[in-house]
């Protein structure tokens, strides 16, 4: 697959946006991912921060796309994430950027049982949907798109050490709505590729969605972890469809 955009800023280069910008500069982009500090350990980072209101950054890439990685749940994100998301909107149309991408959560539906695709109505019953939710309207305002990533999974990240031996407040009857990193960041590169086409918003969810009693089970036997307790063996499905982003010509290639 050919790609013709060559230039990336990934806001975030944490655990997902690190990998995102090892993945583009593999295939030759130009890359700039943000930190909060100007410490770099690695040739693509640059500073980006809020500091007493005023912007401090070392972005200066022109004609570039632009990816918010920044996770929803970081104590970056719960301090002053719609400042920072603001500032950057800003910065990225001087810097005459092509797109801007917004990678949220399917923490944005309702906690309710049921199946949620992206014409689903969301109730902004709670806090964290309410930040969501603004977040995606701030980026959809002005033309940008919307990722909803399910739980992420893959390198230094892996389900069975998390929770063994814990109890987890949910039923064990529930499904997981889960997705590897290596599946966002092809899904990342998707809808860049299909920027003047694509929908404006989509799912990233893998289609297995075994119950939450299965699925930790197998994930504390591969890791030799003892399995973690639930509060409910009630019966309570909570399903997030991830097939449209798939009319791009992306696949999930990765298991949960």
């Amino acid at each position: 697959m050919e790609i013709k955009a060559n230039k990336l800023v990934v806001l975030g280069a944490g655990w997902l946006g690190h990998a995102l910008c090892v993945s583009a500069q593999k295939v030759a982009w130009q890359v700039q991912g943000t930190h909060r500090t100007d410490v770099h350990e690695f040739n693509f980072e640059r500073q980006f921060a809020l500091e007493n209101g005023q912007l401090v950054h070392q972005v200066d890439l022109q004609d570039a796309y632009w990816v918010c990685a920044i996770p929803p749940r970081s104590r970056y994100s719960e301090s002053n994430y719609p400042e920072t998301l603001t500032a950057a909107l800003k910065l990225s149309k001087e810097l005459n950027a092509k797109g801007f991408l917004l990678c949220s959560s399917t923490g944005v539906y309702d906690q309710e049982p049921g199946v949620y695709s992206e014409s689903s109505e969301i109730s902004c019953t709670n806090e964290r949907q309410i930040k969501l939710y603004e977040a995606e309207e701030q980026v959809l305002e002005q033309d940008g798109k919307v990722l909803r990533l399910a739980g992420l999974l893959g390198p230094n990240r892996e389900p069975g050490r998390f929770v063994a031996g814990k109890e987890l407040n949910t039923s064990s009857e529930q499904v997981v709505n889960m997705v590897h990193q290596q599946d966002v960041i092809n899904a990342i590169f998707a809808v860049i590729e299909h920027w003047n086409t694509g929908q404006s918003i989509y799912n990233v969810v893998n289609p297995a969605h075994p119950t939450k009693a299965e699925y930790y089970a197998l994930k504390c036997a591969e890791h030799g972890g003892d399995l973690p307790r639930f509060t409910s063996n009630d019966k309570a499905e909570r399903k997030v469809i991830g097939s449209a982003i798939e009319a791009l010509g992306f696949t999930y290639q990765y298991g949960i």
